[in-house]
């Protein structure tokens, strides 16, 4: 590989992706806060705005499809989601049952 052959631009997927990100935030923000919709509604809003996001920044930032290697990234993914999902569920169930 000769000196130039991985020459760093201009980041704009970065610059873009922050600002998909910064108008996805404030989107879920005006939904929970301004919006007048019902609960569940909000709740189903903000949830997929979540999701949006987070596949943005797995794409934008951590640059899930630029490696050589799929199937450590996607074991990496699998193992990240279920830690989400444990911690979620663990939270949810403190707040309902100890608390």
């Amino acid at each position: 590989m000769g000196a130039n052959s991985h020459r760093e631009s201009f980041p704009w997927k970065h610059i873009i992706g922050f600002l998909l990100s910064l108008v996805l935030t404030f989107a879920a923000l005006w939904v929970a806060l301004s919006s007048g919709l019902p609960l569940k509604a909000v709740i189903v809003i903000i949830v997929l705005f979540a999701i949006i996001q987070a596949s943005l920044q797995l794409f934008l930032f951590m640059h899930v499809n630029e490696s050589d290697s799929g199937k450590v990234q996607t074991f990496n993914m699998v193992y990240s989601f279920f830690i989400a999902v444990v911690v979620v569920a663990g939270s949810i169930w403190v707040m309902q049952f100890v608390l």
